[in-house]
């Protein structure tokens, strides 16, 4: 089979479509035949060595979905035929971006009926990242305000149909080039991220700031975030937030009671929980997945750079 592989860490040229071995399940996996994967920041990490894999070649690819073609000898909860979808992938297994994928059934999900598999593909990542914030992390209530830095990207369109689902007051930011296709997703108000009075802005939006504030952007907006907030408001953190730590607002923070958590999907205690949420959420009218551009196997390299140094609403998706 085909599969974009990785043999050593660096930039994107190291990826290779590669003639690899089908692969065979183990006693607790089934295997796919991928009809989608995603291309997410965290791929690019993963590839550059920023994030360690476990062995090398591996295969990239955090997400994927497609139908199930073989399951191994302890799987009873998937078979032959099932559509499914994938998370978690690409750092102890190989991931998603080849033609079949042997997945462990603790990072799986069934597909429902309505669900696009195509959307399903480019799911994974930021749908688990964006409810494990809002929901098991942030806490967020209906009714409650919530802020999504960041509305257009990848977790922050998912964030935005999330909260709006929960009945929260969504408020976020985008260019003002999305503003219509992110308020067409639930957001109650989409501001410029840009504008001068942001902070007013936000004040305007909510009673008394945020309840809750998702921030891929820490170490740019968390001095703004405290402002914001209301009292006993929860700020959670996602992505790269290296320098977060040189925070000086912490008197105002603790005048506030507010909390700060950083989140990492990959620590999520059960994948198949929130991968099982988000799919049936696909299926209905909660969650859709922007689709921006679609690549096959032998663009993964173009769609590495696209997805760090480009602007787009939603999701690169790759079709092997």
């Amino acid at each position: 089979m085909r599969a974009v592989r990785y043999h050593d860490y660096g930039g994107p040229e190291v990826l290779t479509v590669d003639d690899a071995e089908t692969p065979e399940p183990r006693h607790d996996e089934a295997v796919v035949d991928v009809a989608a994967a995603a291309v997410n920041p965290v791929d690019t990490y993963f590839r550059s060595g920023a994030y360690r894999a476990a062995g090398l070649p591996m295969t990239t690819g955090v997400d994927g979905a497609g139908d199930v073609v073989a399951v191994g000898e302890d799987v009873d909860s998937y078979a032959v035929g099932d559509r499914v979808v994938a998370t978690g992938l690409s750092r102890n297994h190989q991931g998603a971006c080849a033609e079949q994928a042997a997945v462990p059934t603790d990072r799986l999900a069934a597909l429902p009926d309505g669900a696009d598999t195509r959307q399903a593909g480019a799911m994974g990542v930021v749908a688990v990242t964006a409810y494990r914030a809002l929901i098991d992390d942030g806490g967020l209530d209906p009714a409650e305000d919530v802020l999504i830095h960041g509305g257009s990207g990848g977790v922050g369109h998912v964030a935005v149909q999330i909260g709006a689902t929960t009945g929260a007051n969504v408020v976020t930011t985008a260019a003002p080039e999305y503003h219509g296709a992110v308020a067409g997703l639930g957001a109650d108000t989409v501001l410029d991220y840009a504008r001068d009075d942001l902070a007013d802005a936000v004040a305007d939006a909510t009673d008394g700031g945020p309840d809750v504030v998702l921030d891929h952007r820490l170490d740019d907006y968390l001095s703004f975030d405290a402002e914001v907030a209301a009292r006993d408001a929860r700020i959670v953190g996602i992505g790269e937030n290296d320098h977060a730590a040189g925070f000086e607002d912490v008197g105002r923070a603790r005048a506030k009671d507010l909390t700060l958590r950083f989140t990492s999907m990959f620590n999520t205690p059960s994948l198949a929980r929130v991968l099982d949420r988000c799919a049936g959420l696909l299926a209905g009218d909660g969650l859709r997945v922007e689709i921006a551009r679609e690549y096959g196997l032998d663009g993964v390299v173009a769609a590495h750079r696209a997805v760090m140094d480009e602007s787009f609403l939603g999701k690169l998706v790759v079709v092997p």
